[in-house]
């Protein structure tokens, strides 16, 4: 009920610069949402039946924050469909692109269809739940710190990786971990990679790729 509301419109981007929940729905084009917070500040970015489709830049663009939460609910879809734009010397090549920790959960479906990656993390990319349909034609979801997915049905189709961790700068880190979940990856590489470790307690798998794990 506190929660900021949003009704996305063409062209028109948004910018969260406080911790806070922030509810994005409609449908539109061109619009990034930028998150510019505070280095303490929490912020959930909650999606509820939104479609967004971009050119050239990501929908979903965290710069600063302490962490960022993306929730599903109902059924959402962001694209992008042409070649990114580089900012600020980083290469922005995802629909949703963080260069902090990002967790996302929720009850409902998201959506993402990439001309490069789909979820680019900077940091740890974390699933807690909800459903998930990505397809990219690079990596589907890649992190520099780590992948950690604690259930969700998530369905890949890349055109390199699956899931992409890897550091190399910190061979502790750049690690993928999986509780359980329902995962299915059609990869023209990599379906699962960890540049450190891959450790998967539970969970079911259909991988087809150029190499399994």
């Amino acid at each position: 009920s506190n929660a900021t509301k949003y009704t996305v419109s063409d062209g028109e981007n948004i910018k969260i610069t406080s911790e806070g929940v922030y509810l994005i729905s409609g449908t539109a084009k061109n619009v990034t949402i930028y998150v510019e917070a505070g280095d303490t500040d929490k912020v959930q970015i909650v999606l509820e039946n939104a479609s967004i489709t971009n050119d050239t830049m990501p929908v979903i663009y965290v710069k600063t924050a302490d962490k960022v939460f993306v929730t599903q609910t109902g059924n959402n879809t962001l694209k992008v469909t042409g070649n990114f734009t580089k900012d600020d010397a980083n290469n922005l090549n995802a629909v949703i692109f963080s260069k902090q920790d990002i967790t996302f959960n929720g009850t409902g479906t998201l959506n993402i269809e990439s001309s490069e990656n789909g979820i680019t993390g900077k940091d740890d990319v974390k699933i807690t739940g909800g459903t998930y349909n990505i397809k990219s034609s690079a990596v589907a979801i890649r992190a520099n710190d780590s992948i950690r997915i604690a259930d969700g049905n998530i369905t890949l189709n890349a055109g390199t990786d699956g899931l992409h961790a890897e550091n190399s700068s910190d061979d502790s880190k750049g690690y993928v971990f999986i509780a359980k979940g329902n995962i299915k990856i059609e990869a023209e590489d990599d379906c699962i990679h960890g540049g450190s470790v891959v450790q998967i307690d539970e969970g079911t798998f259909n991988l087809n790729g150029a190499e399994g794990i």
